[in-house]
Parts: structure tokens; sequence; C-alpha cells
């Protein structure tokens, strides 16, 4: 049986799993550990030696190995779906490209943000909404005569583009805007009601009122004129060539005195952080980790806390929501790189690890889910407070000094550490988690 590497809800993989429907063609999904993420968040090395360009979704068949979503599903689709003739052949693809090239990148710069995974340049949303307006005007002129893309029946290109599309329409395109483009939602909803597409995308409902972006995620974009050239700017030119080519940021970031460990001060501790984390990578959690982890704690020199996020109103899919925690890989936003790198709270975070641990819950399904965690932090304060790079995101979360020897403390650690429990003080199930060690 063929193997589909992707992460849970990943719009990317339905192109794949809905071509599969239609080609009868089995896949077996493998979305976390140990195949595919480990338990801090990242590919594992089993992934890795399979897969070192680190594309996902990723695929596997008898020893044949393919990344990225439009060369599988490809790979996967019956000779109908990829077109009957040369002709047609070359129409689904020009459409697929269509989808990949065009639509997603402006998507993702209009919808992204909506969903709280991305900041919001105002001018750049902007533009991506008036480039997608542009792109429905012509699907929609295109298909007054047609009911599929290409030919009298469902292909690759008609299941490429309404998966591109998917997000718009459940996001931002409201009745009004839809009413304009009545021949584009025609075929879409003609589409997502064939039984092929509903086994992968279950029940699609269309956005009723077109999603704001957080008040927290928009920014001033910076003016996009470059400065007038003066004598100066051109004897930093002539310096940069003295200086082997460094620019003036360059130099002065060279110049820096390098920073202070936030935690020199802090009296040594008896605790060996490194020691607990290979307990809990390498031996069972509940008897092993945690005794150890109760026995050794040093209580004057490490403190126990509980983080919330703030906004679950804002959270959607599961997979945009992981994001927030772990940050986004390169594959998932590889085709908008205006919006510039999106990076989760794990990853700003990288200087923190030999100082801290923490075990980070996504509880709940799609539209309704929160993020909530327990940390241990060096010292008795909030780490996050020791450095400008690590304030980031914390202020998105609410945050409490645990305990460690109350019972309710050891019912928390207990449940996030090892991803089992009624997780009680929420109220919904665990999803999936994330480790930052």
């Amino acid at each position: 049986m063929a193997t589909l590497y992707t992460y849970p809800d990943f719009w990317r993989s339905y192109p794949i799993l809905i071509s599969a429907q239609y080609s009868g063609v089995q896949i077996k999904l493998v979305t976390g550990p140990p195949d595919f993420e480990g338990s801090d968040g990242h590919e594992t090395d089993h992934f890795l030696s399979k897969f070192p360009l680190q594309k996902v979704p990723a695929f596997e068949e008898n020893g044949f190995q393919i990344q990225e979503s439009s060369a599988i599903a490809n790979y996967v689709a019956s000779d109908v779906l990829r077109g009957t003739s040369p002709q047609e052949k070359a129409l689904v693809q020009q459409w697929v490209n269509f989808a990949e090239g065009e639509i997603v990148p402006s998507m993702a710069a209009w919808v992204y943000p909506t969903m709280g995974v991305a900041n919001c340049d105002e001018q750049a949303s902007k533009k991506a909404r008036e480039a997608v307006l542009g792109m429905l005007s012509i699907l929609n002129e295109y298909l007054q005569p047609r009911t599929f893309l290409v030919g009298d029946a469902v292909t690759l290109a008609d299941i490429s583009v309404v998966c591109a599309l998917l997000l718009l329409y459940k996001q931002v395109l409201e009745p009004p805007v839809r009413q304009a483009y009545q021949n584009v939602t025609r075929w879409f909803c003609t589409c997502i009601h064939q039984p092929q597409f509903s086994a992968v995308l279950g029940d699609v409902a269309l956005c009723e009122v077109s999603a704001e972006v957080p008040s927290k995620l928009k920014v001033t974009p910076e003016s996009a004129e470059d400065p007038p050239e003066t004598e100066h700017s051109k004897d930093v030119v002539v310096e940069e060539e003295e200086n082997g080519g460094m620019d003036a940021t360059e130099e002065a970031i060279a110049a820096e005195p390098k920073a202070k460990d936030p935690f020199a001060s802090l009296p040594k501790s008896s605790f060996v952080l490194d020691e607990f984390k290979r307990k809990y990578s390498n031996e069972d959690t509940l008897t092993v980790a945690l005794p150890y982890l109760w026995e050794k704690l040093d209580r004057e020199g490490w403190s126990l806390w509980y983080s919330e996020y703030k906004y679950p109103s804002e959270l959607g899919q599961v997979f945009m929501s992981c994001n927030l925690i772990t940050g986004c890989r390169g594959p998932h936003y590889s085709t908008r790189p205006h919006l510039g790198p999106d990076r989760g709270m794990f990853q700003r975070l990288d200087r923190l690890r030999k100082h801290a641990f923490a075990s980070v819950a996504l509880l709940g399904t799609d539209g309704d889910s929160s993020i909530s965690g327990v940390w241990l932090l060096r010292g008795q304060q909030l780490a996050f407070e020791l450095c400008e790079d690590w304030k980031v995101d914390y202020e998105s979360y609410s945050w409490r000094k645990l305990d460690p020897d109350s019972e309710e403390t050891r019912t928390l650690v207990k449940e996030y550490l090892s991803w089992e429990g009624e997780f009680k003080h929420v109220g919904k199930p665990f999803n999936q988690g994330k480790v930052f060690k």
C-alpha cells in the first residue's frame, strides 16, 4: 500500500487524496510519530532519510518516493484525470500550474492572516484580494459555457483549482462576493458535492461573513519606495567594498558584544535538565520520567508554569493552530515568500532550550480548539521576560505559576507530559502534543 506523510488536515494533501478516491488507489496516511514527526514537532530521522528535501506532503510506494503535492496527485491520478488526449493533458497541466502558481500565493496572503497564522500587511493583503478577484473573473468567464474545466468530467484540473480555492470559500468569499462569480461558485459546489471530493473534504461550509484579521496580527507596511541616493549612500557602497562586502548593518551586528546568558547570575542547580530530557525521550513517561522529575526537581532553582492561549476563538484548522506552537516548516507556505517566514513559538525560543522544557497540547478539533501546556523554567520568574527575543509569543498566553507539590500540579504535569487524561480544566479532548526540549 502507498504511504502519504503529511500534517493533520493539511489542505495540500487534499488533491492527492481526492485523486486517489477517483483512481481507486489505497493510501495509508502517516501524520505523526514515530515515522513522520517526533514528540518535539520536527520530522524524524526516519522521514528525513527518505525525504531529505523535507517537502510535505511526501509519498512512498514500493520503494518509489516523491514529494510536492501536485507531483504526487499526478502520480496517483488515473489516465482519465490527467486528460485523455494530448490537448486535454496540456490543458489539465495548464490549470494545475494556474492553481499552484497564481491562486495559492494570493490566497495565502489574503486568507492566512484571517486564520491567525500569519501577520497581515494590509497593503499586501489588499493586493492579494484584488489578484484573487481578478482570477475569479477569468474563471467565471471561462466556466460560463462549461461544467468542468477540461472536458465533460472531473479532471486533475478541477481537483487542483478547487483545493486552491477551498480556504477562500471557507474564510473570505462571502455571499455578495460569490454572487459576482456565479459560474465559479456553481462549478465549485458541483465539484465538492461529488462523492470523491466529500469523502476527503467532508461537508464544506461556505462563509457567511468574511473573516477579519485579528488586530494583533496587523502590521504597518514599510514604504515600498527606495530612498533617493545621496552622497552618504554612495560612501557606504565604497565602504562595503573596502570591508569585504559587509554592509553597515552587518558591521554593526559584528561589532556588538556577545549577548550575556540571562541565567548566569542564578545559583547552580542540582537538577540536570538534560538528564530529565533523555529520560522523557527514551524511557516510559509515567514509570520513569515523571518519578525522576519529582524526585530530582530543584524547587528553588526551577519553577513550573501553566500556559493557555488567550485567543482560542481565532484558532481555525488544527494544522494551522499547531504552527503557532512549533512554527511552519518550509513546505507549508513556500509559495508565499512575500509574507516572509512564519516562525512559531518553539522556533523563536531556540536559545532557551538548555534552560526550559515544555509539553504543549492542542485540544479539540477544527474550529473548536485550544492551546495550553506545562512549562519547566530555570529560576522563579517567567524566563521570557529576560530577553526581548523571547517576548514575541508569550504575551499571547496567560501564565500561572504552579505549586510542584500540589495534586492539581501533579495531575496537570501527568496529563500534558503523557498526552493522556481527561483535561477537565479545558473541557476538550486531546488532539496532539508538541514538546519543547
